[in-house]
């Protein structure tokens, strides 16, 4: 039996690229965890500092609209510099940040402006880091494993979602809010030091990049016409919008949903089981690397999770919440790491980064607007007409039951027609349903 030629193998580099990938994933795994731990405990601090709602839903709006905002820009920049160093920045500089609350409130002059500001800073440095990231990906990984890499991408994310409540809970309690803010600062070191290790090529440059250099504003428009000219990925990012308003939308409504029927005791279990069908999803795509074609992943999960969301509101049960809440939760990885892949091979690597930027601003520009809408609609429009005596109390109260909750269960069941007629409208749709097909491969095996 021949052993391995372990010289060879250092000199591939398939395996160095796959090895500096999960060197990075590694660090922004924990980097992931130590931010989580941070969102948590400043949200905490802002609720008991001001007992306001409003004041702690600021934050979510904080932390999502700057990044949106510069998404162009920085798109721009992600393509233009080395996108290694872009990811060591913008780690370093959301570091700093930590650090900097960590000191306003050791000293006692930490404001709930100040938190603001910080939640703003590393919305923009994410919105750096995140096009970088996914593009190097792309350099890294070889093209058939691309789904699992996002799939291992997305376990980081689910891991962080998981623990850090569960960790930021206890800490804060041990080494208060100041100590989990430095334990944030040593984790995105952690995320630096990783990166200093591993080398990232430059994409080679191709006829798409040529044609969009130029001024700042023109480089920044063209992740849009990329997108324009090409009607399967226009497709595409339309679909995930749809999704994305969905998806925001049921979120927000989960907590409520069951705790008008259970204590929060019943809620912690919803939610666990709901974190463990997002692992669940993260490790099939890391494994497998999901359905092919790719195409198929995100539309037949997106049916599936019309579905889910359907049982979720169908009647006033917390497990019954729970199991849709697991398939809900379940198909959302497979259908970013599929979409995910299908953009990273049909997208040349030196433009990745502004088409990303625009791909991720366009699919989630509908999220707020879900946030938005969700309140309103579950407690003005729709939980007056399955309350005793409500206009459909007598229709549909056989199915799905009158009383506290059964307004949001209307919603649920009324949200779920959207990604079911989405899914259907994109298998009905040749561009889209061929877009591995028609589209030329902008990446080698």
């Amino acid at each position: 039996m021949r052993m391995p030629d372990t010289a060879s193998d250092t000199a591939d580099p398939v395996a160095r690229g796959v090895r500096a990938f999960g060197l990075v994933w590694l660090g922004q795994l924990v980097s992931s965890v130590g931010s989580g731990l941070t969102s948590f405990a400043l949200g905490v601090w802002v609720f008991q500092q001001t007992g306001s709602v409003t004041h702690y839903a600021a934050i979510a709006f904080f932390a999502a609209l700057p990044g949106l905002l510069v998404s162009p820009v920085a798109g721009v920049y992600v393509d233009r510099w080395d996108r290694r160093r872009v990811m060591l920045w913008a780690d370093l500089g959301s570091g700093l940040r930590t650090l900097a609350v960590a000191v306003l409130l050791w000293q006692g002059e930490l404001r709930t402006w100040h938190v603001y500001v910080a939640v703003a800073l590393a919305s923009v440095f994410r919105t750096f880091h995140l096009p970088a990231y996914i593009a190097s990906t792309t350099l890294m990984v070889p093209r058939r494993h691309l789904a699992r890499a996002s799939g291992m991408m997305q376990l980081g994310q689910a891991a962080a979602e998981t623990l850090a409540p569960l960790l930021a809970g206890l800490l804060v309690a041990l080494i208060r809010v100041e100590g989990v803010l430095l334990l944030d600062f040593l984790t995105f070191l952690c995320a630096v030091a990783t990166l200093l290790f591993v080398r990232i090529p430059r994409p080679a440059p191709s006829a798409e990049g040529a044609a969009g250099k130029g001024s700042l504003a023109k480089e920044a428009a063209f992740g849009w016409r990329f997108i324009r000219e090409r009607p399967g990925l226009r497709g595409l990012l339309l679909y995930f919008a749809m999704i994305n308003l969905v998806f925001s939308m049921a979120s927000v409504l989960a907590v409520p949903l069951v705790l008008s029927i259970a204590d929060a005791v019943v809620l912690g279990r919803v939610m666990t089981v709901s974190s463990a069908g997002l692992l669940a999803g993260s490790l099939l795509m890391g494994i497998t690397g999901g359905p092919r074609p790719y195409i198929y992943g995100v539309l037949g999960f997106g049916l599936l999770l019309g579905l889910a969301l359907v049982v979720v509101g169908l009647r006033p049960s917390p497990w019954l919440i729970a199991a849709g809440m697991f398939v809900t939760m379940f198909g959302a990885p497979v259908i970013n790491g599929a979409s995910q892949a299908i953009w990273q091979v049909k997208v040349p690597p030196d433009v990745q980064g502004r088409v990303f930027a625009v791909r991720r601003m366009l699919a989630q520009l509908t999220a707020p607007l879900g946030h938005l809408l969700a309140g309103p609609l579950a407690d003005r429009v729709f939980r007056p007409l399955l309350l005793p005596g409500g206009a459909l109390a007598a229709a549909l109260g056989p199915v799905l039951g009158v009383g506290p909750g059964r307004g949001i269960g209307l919603l649920y069941v009324t949200l779920a027609i959207l990604p079911i007629l989405a899914s259907l409208w994109g298998y009905a749709q040749p561009r889209l349903r061929r877009v591995e097909e028609e589209l030329p491969d902008a990446v080698g095996a």
